[in-house]
């Protein structure tokens, strides 16, 4: 199977011989550091283009095509415009939290990097609870959202900053029990213990009903906690003109807008690695002859493959349904989705006492 472990490996060994041992570990962490913003930096551009260029597949129209052959520079010129337009603070702001808030949105964007194994070998950390340290760093994104709301001095940030934290602390629960479904079948939190166990098949099919209930609720709630359509009632444009980022302009409401992006693609990244293998080759059983052609495409296809997979899946539910009313989104997470969660779990929890899954 390919690895980027020899490529890594040979980088630590030549380090060493280079440096001493905490001079190493300083460049090994700063590398580490410049290959994430630079990840981040290209998903941005990425992302809004497959987004437009999706939306605009679905609505039977052609999408950006002016900018650079078939508008694949459109992305590019929107940063540039972003580069080089003033950032604006509202008089009455508090300047601190105002200019804060972008920030510790895309600092919790960079530490869910952490442990997504982007490849065979591939991991900046694997620490022994990876999912909890998932979970837990993930809901830090309210604080930022709130700050911004507050901190402008606008009645429609604020109105959508409490909106956003009400539907991300609901259907917390919800991802939360969802992931708890395959940590039970699993045994362990760890993210490369995860991956291992789907080495005979991917848990959303050895895992019977259960699990691919609990893989489309686990959609349904990222695309909800990340606010994207038709749960966006953050920055409903109708009612809100545009939300928690009302205010912002320049580079800071691009950091927003970036650090959206980043997290669809972390949460999509964190279901490709619970339900469908993650950077793992789809293998079924004994097949050994079949399972070794699978091993001949690289992990990392793999991971992004099923990643941008996932992705696609959560744009299309924002060119296909009409956004919900505040009361609707929160009568859908209290009333279904957190009560069909629980007593997924203890099926799930049932079966894998009784090993009855593949």
């Amino acid at each position: 199977m390919w690895s980027f472990s020899d490529i890594a490996n040979e980088l630590h060994i030549w380090l060493n011989k280079t440096f001493n041992p905490t001079l190493t570990l300083v460049i090994e962490m700063v590398i580490a550091g410049i290959a994430v913003i630079s990840l981040f930096a290209v998903l941005g551009l990425v992302l809004v283009l497959m987004e437009r260029k999706v939306s605009a597949w679905m609505q039977i129209r052609l999408g950006p095509n002016r900018v650079g052959p078939k508008g694949m520079l459109q992305s590019l010129a929107d940063t540039l415009k972003l580069l080089v337009k003033e950032g604006l603070t509202p008089n009455g702001a508090d300047k601190l939290l105002f200019n804060l808030a972008p920030f510790i949105a895309m600092i919790v964007a960079m530490l869910l990097m952490a442990p997504i194994a982007f490849a065979k070998d591939f991991q900046l950390w694997d620490l022994n609870i990876g999912v909890l340290y998932v979970s837990a760093v993930s809901s830090i994104m309210v604080i930022s959202i709130l700050m911004a709301g507050w901190a402008s001095n606008n009645k429609y940030s604020l109105m959508g900053a409490m909106r956003s934290g009400a539907q991300i602390v609901s259907y917390e629960l919800s991802a939360g029990l969802s992931i708890l479904t395959i940590v039970v079948l699993t045994g362990s939190l760890r993210v490369s213990d995860i991956i291992q166990s789907q080495a005979d098949g991917w848990w959303i099919f050895k895992g019977h009903i259960p699990a691919l209930i609990a893989f489309v609720i686990f959609i349904i709630a990222v695309t909800a906690e990340t606010n994207r359509a038709p749960f966006d009632l953050a920055e409903a444009e109708s009612e809100l003109t545009a939300g928690f980022h009302t205010e912002y302009s320049g580079m800071k409401f691009a950091l927003f807008f970036l650090a959206e992006y980043v997290n669809v693609f972390i949460v999509c990244a964190i279901g490709a690695t619970l339900f469908l293998g993650g950077w793992m080759p789809f293998h079924i059983g004994n097949w050994t002859g079949f399972n070794k052609v699978m091993d001949y495409i690289p992990s990392s296809i793999w991971f992004f493959g099923k990643t941008f997979f996932l992705i696609f899946i959560i744009m299309w539910f924002r060119w296909t349904f009409p956004r919900l009313r505040i009361d609707q989104l929160l009568n859908l997470e209290w009333k279904y989705l957190l009560p069909i969660s629980m007593i997924n779990l203890l099926l799930v929890t049932a079966m894998a006492i009784l090993k009855w899954h593949f």
